[in-house]
């Protein structure tokens, strides 16, 4: 008698998380945040509600890792031969880095895929402080992070003054995106963003 090989626990697992990322992402954006539940990603997934409060302790968990990972998907596709330690590409030219980098984003915003689930999670931080600062923290922030570190190179290369606040300084060139993205101001595209970094790197004062 020929023996089966025993069923393979870890990639039932992956296969399990995969569609429960998928049903999560797919409902918020269909239902919004608030409508969205436990029962109903378990259900479209196809898997039972205990093997989600195995991994995840609430919606908003699930949630997040699963945009996390959505995240990481449009990261490693768009990861650049000179990407530098800092998950930014570091070619020496710090306009032709950053016009890279919000390109890529336009294209994440833009694709219906992350836009419907992204907008029901910002939806939904702007009434609940506690899940904004799930989000903040989780998502937002590391994100900005790579901004900082790119822009301290720059510093240290002697591209950028060593008195600005990276910080502040990568809010220039992020925030008027996200404003207009989120509020649906004016069109979004590659020269929306290259003239971001340029207004952020030259000012306005006539050269």
């Amino acid at each position: 008698m020929v023996q089966k090989p025993a069923p393979d626990s870890t990639r039932r697992s992956e296969k399990s998380r995969r569609a429960i990322y998928d049903a999560a992402l797919t409902l918020v954006a269909e239902a919004g945040y608030a409508k969205t539940t436990i029962e109903g990603i378990a259900a479209r997934a196809g898997v039972g509600k205990q093997t989600i409060y195995r991994w995840w302790s609430s919606k908003a968990d699930v949630l997040l890792e699963a945009f996390l990972d959505l995240s990481g998907q449009y990261a490693e596709a768009v990861a650049a031969p000179e990407e530098s330690q800092y998950g930014i590409p570091d070619t020496g030219d710090l306009a032709a880095d950053l016009r890279y980098v919000l390109r890529a984003t336009v294209d994440e915003i833009m694709d219906p895929r992350f836009e419907a689930p992204a907008r029901a999670l910002s939806a939904e931080g702007v009434v609940s402080e506690q899940f904004a600062q799930q989000v903040v923290s989780r998502l937002l922030e590391p994100q900005l992070q790579l901004y900082v570190q790119r822009l301290k190179a720059a510093q240290d290369a002697g591209d950028v003054r060593r008195d600005i606040d990276p910080r502040i300084a990568l809010e220039l060139f992020v925030s008027p995106l996200a404003q207009r993205w989120l509020q649906r101001t004016g069109p979004i595209s590659y020269a929306y963003t290259d003239a971001l970094v340029d207004y952020a790197l030259n000012g306005l004062a006539p050269r």
